[in-house]
């Protein structure tokens, strides 16, 4: 049978590699390209007094491929 140690406070210095580590996973992580194209956008504006509505509709085509090197699941063999 295991006895749980009390919780610790993380020293400054573990807290720092901690980010430090998270910071670097960020530059790590490869960027996907957009696949999406803009094919019209609509902008209408109203004006009442003080107030402006404006109403702005966007029109995209979006594809979908398969990333190479992938399994059915969308997970890498790496």
């Amino acid at each position: 049978m295991m006895v749980d140690e009390p919780t610790r406070k993380k020293s400054l210095m573990r807290c720092l590699g901690e980010f430090t580590g998270q910071i670097a996973k960020g530059l790590r992580t490869k960027v996907e390209k957009d696949n999406t194209e803009e094919i019209s956008r609509t902008v209408e504006e109203t004006q009442r007094g003080d107030v402006t509505l404006r109403r702005t509709v966007i029109e995209e085509v979006e594809y979908h491929d398969e990333q190479p090197g992938t399994g059915k699941d969308g997970t890498s063999c790496s």
